[in-house]
């Protein structure tokens, strides 16, 4: 792959580990709101995606008795706080600092709301890594495409010369919606054989990225 001029990154799952957190804030809201099912590791990565609504129907809850409004709320709720003891991705801030020695710009564009998205890049010190934080007005995640679009458009950039960096087929999803390249990390939210499917490099954890970015000699 080639050197780019711009890297995206999503946050939730490449950067921030937030993984195992995730997987017990579905159970708990499923317990919650009476549902029997829980999902175990390899579960939650089948069933999470894009957009969140239709993640909670595979996750098998039933908007008729509850209001997709009210679980996202309650979701939230519970995990923002318990959000702060998750750590970062595996080579996360070695390879942001790698991009940014090489010169390359960094943007985070995320699903998440865009206060949270500032106070959880502020809090592990990587705020001087990126040029702009790319978040959403609300914590229904339904906008990554419209907001990435919306940049590069502002910004007259050339998004053939820039590269999303992601854990999820949404991510790819994005990429293809913008016109950047893309890889995908196999360490967050779906997994090494269903990233596999998009044909776009997969790397096991940040670790790699840099060789496919041509910052390795």
């Amino acid at each position: 792959m080639y050197k780019p001029s711009l890297i995206l990154w999503d946050w939730n799952g490449t950067l921030l580990d937030d993984l195992s957190l995730c997987v017990d804030q579905l159970n708990g809201l499923l317990e919650r709101w009476g549902y029997p099912q829980q999902y175990d590791l390899e579960g939650y990565r089948e069933v999470f995606g894009f957009p969140i609504r239709t993640y909670y129907e595979k996750a098998g809850f039933d908007f008729q008795r509850h209001p997709f409004e009210e679980l996202a709320l309650d979701y939230m709720n519970h995990y923002l706080p318990a959000a702060e003891r998750c750590g970062l991705c595996v080579g996360a801030k070695q390879v942001l600092h790698a991009i940014q020695q090489a010169g390359i710009p960094q943007v985070v564009l995320s699903a998440s709301p865009q206060d949270v998205l500032e106070e959880q890049v502020a809090r592990y010190g990587l705020s001087d890594f990126f040029d702009k934080l790319l978040g959403q007005k609300d914590h229904y995640a339904a906008g990554k495409i419209e907001t990435g679009l919306a940049f590069i458009r502002q910004h007259h950039l050339d998004a053939g010369q820039a590269v999303m960096i992601g854990d999820t087929l949404h991510d790819w999803e994005v990429a293809k919606a913008m016109g950047t390249g893309c890889i995908l990390s196999a360490s967050g939210h779906h997994s090494f054989q269903r990233l596999s499917t998009a044909g776009v490099p997969v790397v096991e954890n940040l670790l790699a990225v840099p060789s496919y970015l041509n910052l390795t000699r």
